[in-house]
C-alpha cells in the first residue's frame, strides 16, 4: 500500500475542513441557530481526515483546526476566541482524543495490510524459485546427459541414435527458451512499477500470429480454431497475449495425456472476448486446481501429466495468470479427470462504433 504525497495529505485535511464549514454554516443559515451540531460534524470530519490520511500529524492538525473554527465562528461569543468555557474545552479534548485513537487503528491496521501483502510477495518469490529451479534444472539435467552419452559414445553410436538425442536436447533448449520469455515478462508485468502498454490488436491477426508461432513448435499438433464472425478489436500487450495462448497450447501438448483433439476457441460476451484452450486428455485432479495458477509445483508424480515429470507446468501458468490479470481479465480452468481441461480467460475489447463516430466528426 503506498503512502500519500504531503499534499494528498493536505489535500484532504483542507477538503473536510471546508466541506464540514460549509455544512455547519448551510444548516446555521437555514435554522438561524446551530447549537451542539458544530462539535458532532467537525468531530466525524475529524474522523474521516484520520482514516484516508497517514500517520498521526494530519488528524491532530485537522482536529486543532477545527477546533479553533468551532470555537472562533459557532460559538459565543462569536467571531472570538475563547476557551474558557467547559464546552469549549471539551470539544476540544475530544477532537483530539478522536483524531489521536483513529489514527493509532489505522496506523496499525495499514501496517498489517503491508506486512500481509510483503508476506504475499514473499510467497509468490518462494513459489516461482521453486518453480524455477525445478523447471531448469530438469532438462539442463537432460541436456548434459544427452551430450555427454554421444560424446563418450560417438563411435559407437548409430547416427539415428545421435539424432535422436541431439532431438531432445534441441527440444529441451527451446523448452529452456520459453521458460527465459516467461521470466522477462514476470519482470514487465510488475504492477506496482511497470502497467502494460495496450494498443488495439485485430482478433484475427494476434490468432493468426500465435498459430504460426505454435506450429513452429510443434508442427505435427493440430489445432482446431473458432473464431466470432464479427470484427474484433482487443486493446492488448499482443507479444505478453501471444506468450499466454502459445503458453496454453504448449502446456495441453505436454501435459494432456493421451489427447487427440486441442482446440482453441474465442468468443464474445458482451464487451469481453473469451478465450478457451481446451483438450480431450487426462484431466487435472481437483486438489491441483486450486493452486494451477500460483507457480506451485505438482506435490505428485505418478505420470498422470503427460510429460510432466520432464516439463512441469511450474511457472507457465502463474505467469499466464499474472498477465491476464495485469490487463484487467481473470483465467479460470475447469476439468474432468480422465475427458479433459479447459482454460479460459477474458479480456475487454473494444467499441469499434464508438471509435468510428469519434473518427467522422
Amino acid at each position: 500500500m503506498k503512502e500519500k504525497t504531503w499534499w494528498q495529505n493536505g489535500l484532504i485535511v483542507l477538503g473536510m475542513f471546508c466541506l464540514s464549514f460549509a455544512i455547519v454554516t448551510g444548516i446555521q443559515v437555514v435554522t438561524g441557530h446551530i447549537a451542539g451540531m458544530a462539535s458532532m460534524i467537525f468531530v466525524l470530519s475529524v474522523f474521516i481526515t484520520s482514516v484516508y490520511t497517514d500517520g498521526y500529524l494530519w488528524g491532530v492538525a485537522s482536529s486543532l483546526i477545527s477546533v479553533l473554527a468551532v470555537n472562533f465562528a459557532f460559538r459565543a461569543p462569536y467571531f472570538e476566541f475563547n476557551f474558557t468555557l467547559t464546552e469549549n474545552l471539551v470539544s476540544g479534548i475530544v477532537m483530539l482524543v478522536v483524531s489521536v485513537m483513529t489514527s493509532t487503528l489505522t496506523t496499525r491496521n495499514k501496517k498489517q495490510e503491508q506486512l500481509r501483502m510483503e508476506s504475499e510477495a514473499e510467497k509468490t518469490r518462494a513459489n516461482l524459485l521453486r518453480a524455477v529451479s525445478h523447471d531448469l534444472r530438469t532438462p539442463l539435467t537432460s541436456i548434459y546427459g544427452a551430450c555427454s552419452t554421444v560424446i563418450e559414445n560417438y563411435d559407437s553410436l548409430g547416427k539415428e541414435q545421435q539424432l535422436k538425442l541431439l532431438r531432445e536436447v534441441c527440444s529441451d533448449a527451446q523448452w529452456l527458451n520459453r521458460m527465459v520469455e516467461n521470466l522477462l515478462s514476470v519482470t514487465r508485468i510488475d504492477s506496482e512499477k511497470v502497467s502494460v502498454q495496450k494498443t488495439p490488436v485485430v482478433l484475427e491477426e494476434l490468432i493468426d500470429s500465435v498459430l504460426v508461432r505454435f506450429k513452429k513448435l510443434h508442427p505435427g499438433v493440430e489445432v482446431n480454431v473458432g473464431l466470432p464472425d464479427d470484427f474484433i478489436v482487443i486493446p492488448m500487450d499482443s507479444m505478453l497475449i501471444q506468450q499466454v495462448l502459445t503458453n496454453l497450447l504448449e502446456n495441453a501438448v505436454h501435459h494432456a495425456k493421451g489427447m487427440t483433439k486441442l482446440t482453441l476457441q474465442v468468443f464474445t460476451v458482451g464487451n469481453r472476448a473469451v478465450f478457451e484452450v481446451k483438450d480431450n486428455g487426462c484431466g487435472i485432479p481437483k486438489d491441483r486446481l486450486k493452486t494451477l495458477f500460483s507457480g506451485m509445483l505438482p506435490s505428485d508424480t505418478s505420470g498422470n501429466s503427460g510429460e510432466g515429470g520432464k516439463h512441469s507446468m511450474g511457472i507457465g501458468l502463474s505467469v499466464c495468470a499474472a498477465i491476464i490479470k495485469a490487463h484487467g481479465g481473470e483465467i479460470k480452468a475447469e476439468s474432468t479427470p480422465g475427458e479433459g481441461t479447459t482454460i479460459r480467460f477474458w479480456l475487454e475489447t473494444e467499441d469499434i462504433e464508438t471509435e468510428e463516430n469519434e473518427d467522422e466528426q
